[in-house]
């Protein structure tokens, strides 16, 4: 096909280089529009009222000072909220949308006012007086069951933790007769997300025709999960979400306070905007859940794995459950032919958890590799070495071999930009004037994901391109590297293309979750370029007048704003020239690209290692990162400017993990602690050491048409592994239950 990107590196002028931002000009001078900034007439504003218990039930709520404030337009509760559709059951989450006077979690949203102004809604929010018959609320995974299994000894092993899994060989005769053990117990905490924009949404009601402006992750789950509770038709429903200040999985799902705004709206019959306070975003829009993780692992005398257990439990709410698959990864890290894993839940008096930047693989790959360089040590070995030993030549558990896998290679260049050679392997051996020095390192894997996606192109008379998708850019650069594929595909410059995203009303995609929006949305953008160009190819090889006349469609491309022939490069002419002689108003192209069958061939993964230098002041005993480097495998890398970004944001979203992050939940009230910037700790500059981020030229034939594999989620795994190997390192002292702060190593 004309102008495919693949079929010679040389002749892409924009993928796989570091281009700069097309929207940046736009976010550094305000002209980009988030959800919370769109201009609309008539607009009234909302605030959230929340509970301040975890348990109970609302007895009354006196909104009588409140309605008295100027501007107030109407206070929604469950004593007077609008009944929703019982038709159908939506899908997406299971919502708490006023319906009933059950609370089930701090901070859950029960009520709304809406005024002429964000200051009277929000004082008039805080003058409503809510009286609750309470309950004690459990919210401590601790005192269950489930987690008293957890801690059986080995000898009970096989009636543990019985909920499905992984499974092959026989693990407990394995065990058994291993040669070098470890069997342990990992935990991570609660951990909320804070992205750089709240929630935020504006809600307009036409008839029967609902526009939001939302931050989201999901434009086309959104509308239907909106178009469900309110028992329209999803063609009533419009998205608008141009730019996302940041989502890691929060802004996925359609939350209840989006739900709750268009209820409002329909209700005064006017737009509304409701933007969530900082402390709002603690409990009603999820967070990462708590997990408790077991590894049990067993290796013959040279280092062979012969055996892996791999149990998790995960918080979840009482009225949804949520699995935070951590144990998914250890089903194919390492070659071993007897693996059982196990996942679970426990119900609690908490919110519904989400998806967090890699869930399940960021607090699995934690748990499986601090267990892998424990049994580093206690075989002796160097923790590359035990990897390396262990590296699968097939992917262990389907037995399909790898699209490709370059993690050796990624050991091996990361040692060596790391220094790794220089390290003692002794704790507490190496230092830093007079600072304690540690170096760890831990192995990194993420899946690639595809789904199906749409896109448009239409090539004008000026020799510009629009090209459109649904898609949203959640801050990764989608409209740069759209733009890229766009720009090689149709041999046009960068400037002349023109992308579209963040609408209902565009060509559908999928979410931006998974790492996927690249391999997915990418390969529809190039289809649909390709197939515009197709239509103008047939139309000069038809032309008498065009230097393509009669030429053959396979050897023609498309180059310097023209379409020429492969083997003669000045033969064949500008692609405005076709345009206008043949009196076109314009061109277009659309396309779906939608995965085949390429994953019951091959097991499709990217992989990394991690290595990372730590300082620990000998008199503060304070852990400090002072290097990082990240070694990766992550298939075609489409800009590397905008691919370093997302891996530095990756890595430190690990060092958050690994040495500060921790939602803190009163045991006795069930409320949240730290709901607000001062108190939830997270990474600054002065945290951030010199990071290094190495690609590992990888070419994958059989992912997608791009070659890429994402990286938004693999930049985390490992991290916070790599960081507590490098504090064990640096101390003796092994910390196994995050983060890792001065009380725990003191």
């Amino acid at each position: 096909m004309a102008g495919k990107i693949g079929e010679s590196e040389q002749s892409a002028k924009y993928v796989g280089k570091a281009v700069n931002r097309v929207d940046g000009h736009s976010k550094v001078t305000g002209a980009a529009t988030y959800a919370a900034e769109h201009k609309i007439d008539d607009l009234v504003y909302a605030a959230l009222i929340q509970s301040t218990i975890a348990k109970g039930t609302i007895t009354k709520m006196d909104t009588s000072e409140a309605e008295r404030l100027p501007g107030v337009k109407v206070i929604i509760t469950p004593f007077n909220a609008p009944r929703l559709s019982s038709k159908s059951t939506p899908s997406g989450r299971s919502l708490l949308l006023l319906q009933d006077k059950q609370v089930q979690h701090d901070r859950q949203n029960i009520g709304l006012v809406i005024a002429d102004t964000w200051e009277s809604a929000s004082h008039a929010a805080s003058l409503v007086k809510v009286s609750y018959k309470q309950t004690e609320p459990q919210v401590e995974i601790e005192k269950h069951a489930t987690y008293e299994k957890l801690k059986s000894t080995t000898s009970e092993i096989g009636k543990q933790i019985s909920a499905a899994g992984h499974k092959r060989g026989d693990f407990s005769q394995a065990f058994a007769s291993g040669a070098h053990k470890v069997d342990q117990i990992y935990s991570t905490p609660m951990e909320s997300h804070n992205p750089m924009e709240p929630f935020a949404v504006i809600a307009s009601w036409e008839g029967e025709h609902l526009t939001l402006y939302d931050t989201t992750q999901a434009v086309f789950a959104t509308r239907k999960t909106v178009a469900e509770h309110f028992d329209i038709p999803e063609s009533h429903v419009r998205i608008i979400s141009p730019f996302v200040g940041g989502g890691f999985g929060s802004k996925l799902s359609t939350w209840s306070h989006v739900i709750l705004a268009a209820m409002a709206a329909r209700k005064v019959n006017l737009p509304v905007k409701l933007v969530l306070s900082r402390a709002q975003m603690y409990g009603p829009v999820g967070f990462r859940p708590k997990t408790i993780q077991r590894i049990l692992l067993a290796a013959d005398k040279n280092g062979k794995l012969t055996a892996i257990r791999h149990d998790n439990i995960n918080e979840t709410s009482h009225f949804e459950d949520y699995v935070e698959a951590s144990t998914h990864t250890t089903s194919r890290m390492y070659a071993c032919p007897n693996l059982i894993t196990s996942q679970n839940q426990v119900a609690l008096d908490i919110g519904t958890p989400t998806w967090m930047r890699a869930p399940g693989e960021a607090p699995g790959s934690f748990a499986l590799e601090s267990a892998m360089d424990e049994l580093a040590y206690e075989l002796g070995l160097d923790p590359i070495e035990l990897r390396v030993r262990n590296y699968p030549e097939k992917d262990p558990e389907s037995g399909l071999p790898w699209s490709s896998n370059s993690l050796r290679e990624c050991y091996k260049v990361g040692a060596e930009k790391f220094g790794w050679h220089k390290r003692n392997p002794e704790p507490k051996s190496m230092r830093a004037g007079k600072d304690l020095l540690g170096w760890g390192m831990a192995a990194a894997t993420y899946p690639t994901y595809r789904m199906a996606a749409n896109a448009q192109v239409t090539i004008l008379p000026s020799g510009e391109a629009l090209v459109q998708a649904g898609s949203q850019d959640i801050g990764t650069g989608t409209y740069t590297i759209m733009s890229q594929v766009a720009a090689d595909t149709l041999g046009l410059p960068i400037e002349k293309i023109k992308f579209e995203l963040g609408d209902s009303t565009l060509p559908r995609t999928p979410l931006s979750g998974g790492s996927m929006t690249a391999a997915s949305v990418g390969s529809a953008v190039q289809l649909a370029c390709q197939t515009a160009l197709n239509s103008l190819i047939k139309t000069a090889i038809a032309d008498q007048v065009s230097p393509l006349y009669q030429a053959k469609a396979e050897s023609i491309v498309a180059r310097d704003e023209g379409l020429y022939l492969s083997s003669d490069s000045k033969k064949g002419e500008r692609l405005t020239d076709i345009i206008k002689r043949n009196k076109l108003k314009q061109v277009v192209g659309k396309a779906e690209s939608k995965p085949g069958n390429e994953d019951e061939k091959y097991s499709m993964h990217s992989y990394g290692a991690i290595f990372a230098e730590v300082k620990i002041d000998s008199d503060l005993v304070r852990p400090k990162l002072t290097r990082m480097v990240g070694a990766y495998g992550a298939g075609k890398i489409l800009n590397l400017k905008t691919a370093r970004n997302q891996m530095f944001g990756g890595m430190t979203f690990g060092i958050g993990m690994a040495l500060m992050e921790h939602t803190l939940i009163d045991p006795k009230l069930g409320r949240i602690m730290n709901a607000d910037l001062a108190e939830y700790h997270l990474p600054v500059n002065l945290d951030v050491p010199n990071l290094d981020v190495i690609f590992i030229d990888e070419h994958d034939p059989h992912i997608n048409p791009l070659g890429a594999k994402g990286i938004g989620e693999i930049s985390i795994t490992g991290v916070a592994a790599a960081i507590a190997n490098a504090v064990y390192h640096a101390t003796g002292k092994r910390i196994r239950d995050l983060p890792i702060t001065i009380d725990k190593i003191m």
